[in-house]
This record gives structure tokens, C-alpha cells and sequence, in this order.
């Protein structure tokens, strides 16, 4: 199944990032700091209605991966085990090197201007393109209950937590 997907860049990440290694890991563990995507102006018009929203999910193209060229790795080592040394399948981690290099930001929107949103929560490199946009809905997005997450609830996750200082990265090698 070889389906080609096409996925128009609708706007432009502007951060202070540029490596992914000194970026944080998550929005939420960088939740003050401060960055603006730039729309192209055929999708401006889209932002209308986007100011009556406190968060909104940023879907992103990863497109500087944290890894060499060539296929990801089906198991990694994610930045928060780097320690332990400890591996994972890649769909069980949040990491840059994918598959398709999708990123999800849930970030707070700050302000939302003609052909812009100015936003809280930064772990976007700059020049991260951004494919779409929608508000977050706490009726649709928050499950009901303590959701189980994985070995996520076995770590201490710090805020302002950054690639670079867990350790070493993962080695590169082939799918498997």
C-alpha cells in the first residue's frame, strides 16, 4: 500500500530552537515560554476563531530529525530512558524519529492576530513547518479518568527537560 498523501505547509514555527537536542521534549514541560507560527496568507482567513480558545493542537512536519538519514527505527531508546538505556517500539514514544515525522503540540494560545497565533508552550524547532490547526475541546480531548500511560507513569519527568541532558542519544541502526 504505497498511498501518497499530500500535506500543504499552512504556516512556520518561529522559535528560539534550532537543535533538537537542546529543545524541550514537550510543550507542557516548557509551558511559559513563548513562540509564533507565520501562516501563509491563503490560510490566514482559518485563524478566525481561534482567539476564543485558551489551547490548540499544532500538528507539525519533524523535519529535522534527531537521527541520521535513512528509515527510522522500529525500537528506539526514547530521550526519557536515555539512563536506563532501555528501548521501546517507536508508536509507545513521542520522539522526532518516526515513520512520518508528525508532530503534536497542545500549546496555549496567547494571541491570535491576522496571520499569526502567538503561543505558550514551545518544543518546536524554528522553521518547524505546521500542517494544521484545531482548537483543543476539553469535552472531546480529555478522557475520563486516570488514563493508563504506559511507561510514561514509571518516570519523573522534569519541566524545562531538554534532549541533551538525559544522556546520550539512541545509535543509529537499521529497522528492527
Amino acid at each position: 500500500m504505497a498511498l501518497t498523501v499530500p500535506l500543504p505547509v499552512i504556516g512556520t514555527v518561529r522559535s528560539r530552537y534550532t537543535r533538537t537536542e537542546d529543545t524541550p521534549i514537550n510543550a507542557r514541560l516548557n509551558a511559559d515560554e513563548e513562540a509564533i507560527v507565520e501562516f501563509d496568507d491563503k490560510y490566514a482567513a482559518g485563524l478566525d476563531g481561534l482567539a476564543g480558545f485558551d489551547y490548540a493542537w499544532l500538528i507539525t512536519w519533524l523535519h529535522k530529525p534527531a537521527s541520521p538519514a535513512g528509515p527510522p527505527r522500529l525500537r528506539c531508546v526514547p530521550f526519557l530512558l536515555r539512563s536506563q538505556q532501555r528501548e521501546m517500539g517507536v508508536f509507545a514514544t513521542r520522539g522526532p524519529r518516526r515513520v512520518n515525522p508528525i508532530g503534536l503540540s497542545l500549546v496555549r494560545v496567547v494571541e491570535v492576530t491576522d496571520s499569526a497565533i502567538r503561543f505558550a508552550g514551545v518544543d518546536l524547532l524554528d522553521g518547524t513547518p505546521v500542517l494544521d490547526v484545531k482548537p483543543y475541546v476539553t469535552r472531546f480531548d480529555r478522557p475520563p479518568g486516570e488514563p493508563c500511560c504506559g511507561w510514561f507513569d514509571e518516570i519523573n519527568i522534569e519541566d524545562g527537560s531538554v534532549p541533551s541532558a538525559l544522556g546520550p542519544p539512541d545509535p543509529p541502526s537499521r529497522i528492527g
